[in-house]
């Protein structure tokens, strides 16, 4: 969220980055929204201030036998307070479509956010490791998945419908030792570990960011007025709401967890395999810090750096991309994706992503801190995923495949796989 003088001020900026983010907006009506709510909010004012001042002088004026004139202001305390009434309704009504179109905003983006529509206009930084050059015909994961007894598709869309899994045994050994090297690269970088609920309210949704635009998305139990998360980054991002913390060193918090997304929109796309799943599992970083754009730009380079530092223990080969305005999310003031090579696509695919939101998560939040003199300000917020699984078992798999049916497991991994050194086929 934004502060409504900043957009008052710069309306036709805001409403550029709304059409390129394709949120479907009108500055204009908000900016009428507010001015008529102030309005209302100045008339209701004068007349409680008419009313309290009529209240007072009616005792006085029966004492003194006046009672006309005590009469006379009784009636238009009486009218006061119908006319209140009306616009004290009337507020509640323009105050709940000025919420509704505030929560709409987006985040301005910074100056070297690349233009752009989709993913396609992205703007690669940097590339990282070298492709594999198989002397043989290489398979996708699934194939190798279900040769070497990793991961049961066909049962998991049985139990579950569509884009479901079943991990098993060295499948679900290796879903689980990518995450917890993710944990130790955070741990060791200063940053807390946490477990934290994956069912929240709904004001831990809005205050992250992801309501109202990403309600399609999120799966709901109505009946309990609660949601499940996408992201950790949910739980993370509500964790200080409403709290004034202190921002002296940054806050950095770390959750491995598990994710649910409806992926609505995505039918037809990346329907094979572990690609675009349900449920799957996160490691996320998020930061606060304080309110400083040369400092909160320095931690997304290094949030962004430990998301490398992952892949390059799992010795798989990367690129950097600098993401443009139209495949950025509502609350991103700069973002960073990260994409593994997969050979089975024959292209690089997202598996890492970095945002930094400036203060508009901590303004929803309501999250802030003090500075040297005591004044109050909101945060800057960060957030990264670290690693994602089982997406990350696609490159992990596929880079790392050889010639008789086995997979190499990379060095780093190897004490969370029972100091494994390769998956061998059977027989």
């Amino acid at each position: 969220m934004l502060d409504i003088r900043y957009i008052r001020d710069h309306a036709e900026q805001i409403q550029q980055t709304a059409d390129a983010k394709g949120i479907g907006l009108s500055i204009v009506k908000l900016l009428e929204v507010d001015e008529h709510r102030r309005a209302l909010m100045q008339e209701i004012e004068q007349l409680r201030h008419g009313r309290n001042r009529a209240s007072e002088k009616i005792g006085g004026l029966m004492e003194s036998g006046n009672k006309a004139e005590a009469e006379r202001l009784k009636a238009e305390v009486k009218w006061n307070n119908e006319t209140l009434k009306r616009l004290e309704g009337q507020q509640a009504q323009v105050e709940t479509a000025y919420i509704e179109l505030m929560r709409l905003v987006p985040n301005p983006v910074s100056e070297d956010t690349p233009p752009g529509q989709s993913d396609a206009d992205n703007v690669e930084i940097k590339r990282v490791g070298e492709k594999p050059d198989f002397a043989f015909a290489p398979r996708d994961h699934v194939a190798i998945g279900e040769a070497l007894g990793l991961f049961d598709i066909p049962r998991g869309v049985k139990m579950a419908g569509a884009r479901n899994y079943v991990l098993k045994g060295a499948g679900f050994r290796l879903h689980r030792a990518v995450q917890h090297l993710a944990m130790d690269v955070l741990e060791e970088a200063g940053f807390t570990p946490m477990d934290v609920p994956m069912l929240v309210r709904e004001d831990a949704l809005v205050g992250s960011g992801y309501f109202p635009l990403g309600r399609d998305q999120t799966y709901a139990l109505a009946d309990d007025n609660k949601y499940l998360v996408g992201t950790s980054e949910v739980s993370l991002a509500a964790y200080y709401g409403d709290e004034v913390i202190d921002v002296g060193k940054p806050v950095k918090l770390a959750a491995m967890s598990a994710c649910f997304r409806r992926e609505v929109g995505s039918q037809g796309r990346d329907v094979r395999g572990l690609y675009r799943v349900h449920q799957f599992s996160k490691v996320e970083q998020v930061v606060l810090c304080a309110n400083d754009p040369g400092l909160s730009e320095r931690l997304l380079q290094e949030i962004t750096g430990n998301a490398e530092r992952i892949l390059q223990l799992l010795e798989l080969p990367y690129r950097v991309v600098s993401v443009c305005i139209g495949d950025m999310s509502q609350k991103n003031y700069k973002q960073y994706d990260i994409e593994t090579w997969m050979p089975s696509r024959e292209s690089y695919g997202e598996t890492h992503s970095s945002s930094n939101v400036h203060e508009f998560q901590a303004r929803r939040a309501n999250i802030r801190y003090r500075d040297a003199d005591g004044k109050l300000h909101y945060c800057h917020m960060l957030n990264n995923t670290a690693i994602a699984t089982p997406r990350i078992l696609i490159p992990l798999l596929e880079n790392h495949q050889r010639e008789d049916g086995g997979v190499y497991i990379p060095k780093a991994l190897r004490p969370y796989m029972q100091g494994q050194t390769e998956l061998k086929p059977e027989g």
